[in-house]
């Protein structure tokens, strides 16, 4: 989408909530971020993927206006954060990826205590507290102290947090990390609703399926930059096909792959396949190779990522 053209129905155009340009972070001879480029419209959910020390956390430092940037261009709602961060700070909520509740305090008294920093006046805060809590499905721990929170329920109370100052821009670093698929599909519920109430979501994830589920359009940053960008059926569609035959691996398979002159990736001792008809290519494989098992699947964001940033396991 090209950030400069965006407009609403009137043709008026309108400047998009997060816009970088030649985006740089360095520390040191290190550049963290290496000129990347992106824009996040108003009421989108946009991703930012990427292996361990891709530069995700770095970009969302600066979008929060807790890093500068080293060079670039950086503006957040039209605004640079280098010159207004106080503006930009009381217009966004923030998810970290640690859990930083206050163990001295309930999971009411944590709310009421981050509401003053907006200097939220005390009869609205309580309201809002009580309906954030609501939101998050904690009405029943508001008295409870954090250290009997599981850690589904911290993670909830941590968004019902970032959401005290009702922000146009709400920004999560990997929001559901170590939660059991009950507290993630609830959190996913919450953050779906927030966005068809015209909220605007930036979110880094580990979990390829939450970005596939929830994100409008995403990047995949690797090494500080930005790798590619898309919705999640464009990018599977262009980098892995539309299914994948995966053929456990032996000598005889594999060189019977090789001589069907089709693309084929090894990942330890299996064979992936990428085939817009996979059905075809099963039927070959039975015919020519005899493999002992084989599967035909949709092609999923997963192997777009292993392929485009590999498999080496990552610190």
């Amino acid at each position: 989408m090209d950030s400069n053209n965006y407009s609403n129905k009137r043709g008026t155009y309108i400047p998009p909530v997060i816009l970088a340009e030649g985006l740089k972070k360095s520390y040191g001879n290190i550049a963290a971020v290496d000129n990347i480029n992106f824009a996040v419209q108003k009421g989108e959910i946009f991703g930012f993927l990427g292996p361990n020390g891709a530069g995700k956390t770095t970009t969302m430092k600066m979008i929060q206006c807790i890093s500068p940037r080293s060079a670039g261009g950086l503006r957040v709602f039209d605004l640079d954060p280098d010159e207004y961060p106080d503006i930009i700070k009381h217009r966004i909520g923030v998810v970290p990826q640690e859990t930083n509740l206050d163990p001295d305090f309930t999971c009411e008294g944590n709310l009421l205590m981050y509401a003053r920093y907006f200097d939220i006046p005390k009869d609205i805060a309580k309201d809002r507290v009580k309906e954030l809590l609501t939101f998050v499905s904690l009405s029943e721990k508001h008295d409870v102290s954090i250290e009997k929170l599981s850690g589904g329920m911290k993670r909830r109370l941590i968004l019902a947090r970032a959401l005290i100052n009702k922000p146009e821009l709400l920004i999560l670093d990997e929001p559901t990390i170590g939660l059991d698929p009950q507290a993630r599909h609830l959190i996913w519920e919450r953050l779906k609703l927030l966005q068809s109430q015209g909220n605007t979501i930036v979110l880094t994830t580990h979990y390829l399926d939450e970005a596939a589920r929830l994100c409008d359009r995403l990047v995949i940053m690797d090494n500080g930059k930005i790798l590619e960008e898309g919705t999640p059926s464009s990018l599977v569609s262009k980098h892995a096909g539309g299914e994948i035959v995966e053929v456990e691996k032996n000598n005889d398979v594999l060189e019977c792959i090789r001589g069907m002159n089709v693309p084929f990736e090894e990942t330890g001792d299996t064979v992936l396949i990428s085939a817009s008809d996979a059905h075809e290519i099963a039927r070959q494989l039975l015919e020519k190779c005899r493999p002992k098992k084989m599967l035909t699947r949709p092609a999923t964001l997963e192997d777009v990522f292993l392929k485009l940033t590999g498999r080496r396991l990552r610190d």
